[in-house]
């Protein structure tokens, strides 16, 4: 499964009972499977709900469309996030992403309508359940969007550190590769200056820089660091002749830094360091944990909102008594087009006007069966491209 992830999608259909409604599943399935590969199928079980005034299906319709793009938009923003959080890891998002104790999402649609009916035992069909669910997940949505702040937070006060003491030496924090030993401290008349000499310059710095103004103490510039391009010196002079110096170098290219070494700030930088890089690490486990539950927690809400729309259009549509079967089909990709129209020949007895239509969709290449898409049969289709990786 993991090479096939973003390809992943499954429609969820429903037909109306045979004499049986295994009846109706057994022919779809021979239909899909025999002498052809068409799709992965599976019963996809909703338990009997108590049905309303077909006015009040009508207005749930309307809003379980809603709440599954509500869902939906929420599930793939924990997943996203979690691709965030496991930065490098990235591989072992999959992993993670196991909801209902282990499973993985593809193995959850499958099995989970199995896992349906312990939820909805009694589970009257009206407004109040559609509340009840979305109260549950715009809660993991609140609830995402405080973690992400104060990690998202936490992370970028530490990559701003980091970026201090990265990148060149005209610009990165000198803090952690000056010594106090390379400074004339303390001194009334003396101070030590640091200068970024570029490497083609420095045989250069090395004959001038006791002569780029009066009072230079000689022999006083040595080596302490170097990057890609230049190296860092110091050279230490008397205190009024600083600016004629730093006027003098910058005619030959050599960049004085200002920079004053000062023991307590660079502690405290390197104090502020770890303690970010600390929290950090403290807050990512109890994070990816809490990741990895509500992921859980709201795909399965996804699923039970998808058997509620499954279960009110299926009732709009064939009537009463409720009398249909659910299925899932996970199609096969290279025969996609062949498993509609096997759908269509199944099921165009059920509404004469799907005729022009299946036609017109199946002649356009590239076209999104969108949810407003009709077809004679009660028709979702579930994108399971959770994970959308830039």
């Amino acid at each position: 499964q993991g090479r096939d992830i973003k390809m992943t999608e499954f429609w969820l259909i429903s037909a109306p009972g045979e004499k049986t409604c295994q009846q109706t599943w057994e022919k779809l399935h021979a239909a899909t499977t025999k002498n052809n590969n068409l799709s992965t199928n599976s019963k996809f079980n909703i338990p009997d709900l108590k049905v309303g005034t077909l006015d009040v299906l009508v207005g749930l319709s309307d809003e379980l469309a809603k709440l599954d793009a509500f869902v939906e938009g929420v599930v793939k923003k924990v997943a996203q996030y979690m691709a965030d959080v496991l930065e490098d890891s990235k591989d072992k998002v999959q992993e993670n992403l196991l909801a209902n104790g282990g499973q993985s999402v593809f193995s959850m649609f499958r099995q989970g309508s199995d896992e349906l009916p312990h939820h909805f035992i009694s589970f009257i069909l009206n407004f109040l359940a559609i509340l009840f669910i979305f109260k549950g997940v715009n809660q993991i949505d609140n609830d995402l969007k405080a973690r992400a702040s104060a990690y998202n937070n936490l992370k970028g006060n530490l990559q701003n550190l980091e970026r201090k003491n990265a990148g060149s030496l005209l610009t990165r924090s000198l803090a952690d590769i000056v010594k106090k030993e390379d400074f004339v401290l303390d001194s009334e008349y003396l101070v030590t200056l640091l200068v970024i000499v570029p490497k083609l310059n420095y045989n250069d710095w090395m004959k001038q820089y006791e002569t780029l103004a009066e009072m230079v103490v000689p022999r006083s510039s040595n080596v302490l660091f170097e990057d890609q391009d230049s190296y860092l010196c110091n050279v230490t002079l008397f205190r009024k002749a600083v600016d004629d110096f730093k006027h003098k170098a910058r005619e030959y290219k050599f960049m004085v830094r200002d920079f004053q070494y000062n023991e307590e700030e660079m502690k405290a930088d390197k104090e502020e360091m770890n303690r970010l890089s600390t929290d950090k690490k403290k807050q990512f486990g109890p994070l990816v944990r809490w990741l990895k539950v509500n992921f859980s927690e709201a795909f399965i809400a996804w699923i039970h909102v998808k058997a509620l729309r499954v279960f009110v259009e299926s009732v709009l549509r064939y009537g009463l008594p409720v009398n249909f079967q659910a299925m899932l089909l996970q199609p096969n990709k290279k025969t996609m087009k062949k498993l509609r129209e096997v759908l269509y020949d199944l099921y165009k007895h059920l509404d004469s006007s799907a005729a022009a239509i299946i036609d017109a969709t199946m002649d356009i290449p590239g076209l999104n069966l969108s949810q407003q898409e009709y077809y004679p049969y009660v028709y979702y289709k579930i994108d399971c491209n959770l994970l959308e990786f830039k």
